[in-house]
């Protein structure tokens, strides 16, 4: 299983899913060949044939296992129907709730179920559901974030909850390089889940000039102006760009649907006009003024340097890793 395996993976280094369409085959792929797991974005609309091609593309660019990730907050019967028929290695799940029933049928069609939790009560349901694994959400987290506790207070917490269980914990939020790996090691995880680092890759679906400013921009803020409409309630950790400065408040009463079109992007198949303040990142196919769009970013986005190829991302974190606990720890 090499060192620091989990799942049956080389490595405990996860990629988690990238909404809407970030991670998409070349990616996961990219993260699989590696030895990590990497997860696909289902859409956020009910798509079952168009999430069969993506995981046909994928299965042509790996033979390695990998996983798709659904946001229970939107329409997702029919996704995760073919998720379980497609026999996809692992299901990833988020914002909300889900039940023992689900999680028996996916392990009926010999799919694993690594939910997202930012708390300590989200996780106790996930265990009494019966899941594989357990995806730790801290606050530092970017993109849309549930929780409202940093990960250093909550991961511990929840590794003392599972106890013996053999339900392998993955620390999620800000982790960027090898010691943010080996701190959550310390900290009982058994992996990491990375989002931002790996958007700031070669075979990330992320635009161009997105990617160039998680590289230049150092500051994030927790928000809720972004896509009110499409998906209230989720508050988000965006980069700190100029556009955001400068709105850094929307009068509550107002959304995107109030505001002009800025762009397009093709998501998932579809054409998708975007707003201003719009909560949709700008893809490789995004047109218009990308520097006014919604650009997630975790707190750790101050330690992201270059656009790395995603493989050596997770070589640079395993050897990093190794390399540290030798140095600093002379263990293993």
């Amino acid at each position: 299983m090499g060192w620091r395996g989990i799942l049956g993976f080389e490595y405990g280094i996860v990629q988690g899913p990238l909404g809407p369409d970030i991670s998409g085959p070349d990616l996961v792929a990219a993260v699989a060949n590696a030895g990590g797991l990497g997860f696909l974005r289902a859409p956020d609309w009910e798509s079952p044939d168009y999430l069969r091609e993506l995981i046909q593309k994928t299965r042509n660019l790996t033979d390695k296992p990998f996983g798709v990730g659904v946001v229970l907050a939107f329409p997702h019967e029919e996704n995760i129907k073919a998720v379980l028929e497609e026999k996809v290695g692992f299901l990833q799940l988020s914002w909300g709730e889900f039940s023992k029933e689900l999680v028996h049928e996916a392990h009926c069609a010999g799919v694993k179920v690594v939910p997202q939790v930012g708390s300590l009560e989200e996780a106790k349901k996930a265990v009494n559901a019966g899941v594989d694994a357990i995806i730790v959400q801290g606050r530092e987290a970017g993109g849309h974030v549930i929780g409202q506790d940093g990960l250093i207070s909550l991961l511990p917490r929840v590794v003392d909850l599972i106890g013996d269980q053999d339900i392998p914990v993955i620390a999620s939020g800000g982790i960027v390089d090898a010691r943010g790996y080996v701190a959550a090691l310390a900290l009982g995880a058994q992996g990491i889940c990375l989002g931002t680092r790996f958007v700031a890759t070669v075979e990330s679906y992320a635009h161009p000039t997105y990617k160039r400013k998680l590289i230049q921009l150092d500051k994030t803020g927790y928000t809720d102006i972004f896509g009110r409409a499409r998906w209230p309630g989720a508050p988000q950790r965006v980069l700190q760009t100029p556009f955001f400065s400068d709105h850094k408040s929307l009068p509550f009463n107002m959304n995107e649907l109030d505001k002009p079109v800025i762009g397009r992007s093709t998501i998932h198949g579809m054409e998708k006009e975007i707003r201003q303040f719009a909560g949709t990142v700008p893809n490789a196919t995004t047109t218009g003024d990308i520097e006014s769009m919604a650009m997630y970013a975790g707190q750790g986005v101050g330690l992201i340097k270059e656009i790395l190829p995603a493989g050596e991302v997770v070589e640079r974190l395993v050897e990093g890793a190794q390399h540290l606990i030798r140095q600093k720890f002379g263990g293993i």
